[in-house]
């Protein structure tokens, strides 16, 4: 039975480079207010008056340009990366890739982590730097869905 758990963490992505699909990506990040810095009514005006309905499509073109057929490059270089770690780290660990924003769901992914007994969770961002808008608003979604009590180590 494998004893630790290893989190990747990345931003995240749309799922399809698609209007609508990058609509809800751009809602979920934009609205956090880590990343919009501003009275909860100005940032909700900001992002449904003057970003999603003229970013989406825009953005929906620029993700198709560098769309791969696994889908978006970030996820597949994290599932690579995960598999490699998971190889690398053998049976004794089990790692998970969550996106703080889109799929996979960080808050999901932890989820099923909790579903396990684990000695230890090791987190491992893969931000280049913190940054409240990125790692500071991952860690706020990571220890509101752990419940209980909580050994996680932080690299």
């Amino acid at each position: 039975m494998r004893k630790r758990a290893v989190l990747l963490i990345n931003l995240g992505s749309p799922d399809a480079p698609t209007a609508p699909a990058v609509r809800r990506y751009l809602r979920e990040f934009l609205l956090d207010p880590r990343v919009i810095d501003i009275a909860a009514w100005a940032r909700a005006l900001l992002v449904y008056v003057l970003i999603l309905p003229f970013r989406s499509s825009r953005s929906a073109e620029a993700y198709r340009k560098i769309w791969q057929a696994g889908g978006s490059p970030l996820v597949i270089a994290g599932r690579e990366l995960q598999k490699k770690l998971q190889e690398k780290l053998g049976d004794s660990y089990e790692v998970s890739l969550g996106m703080r924003y889109g799929e996979p769901s960080l808050a999901r992914v932890v989820k099923a982590i909790q579903q396990r007994s684990w000695e230890e969770i090791i987190v491992l961002p893969l931000f280049p730097q913190y940054a409240s808008a990125s790692t500071g608003s991952a860690m706020e979604v990571l220890l509101e869905a752990f419940e209980g009590p909580l050994d996680l180590l932080l690299y």
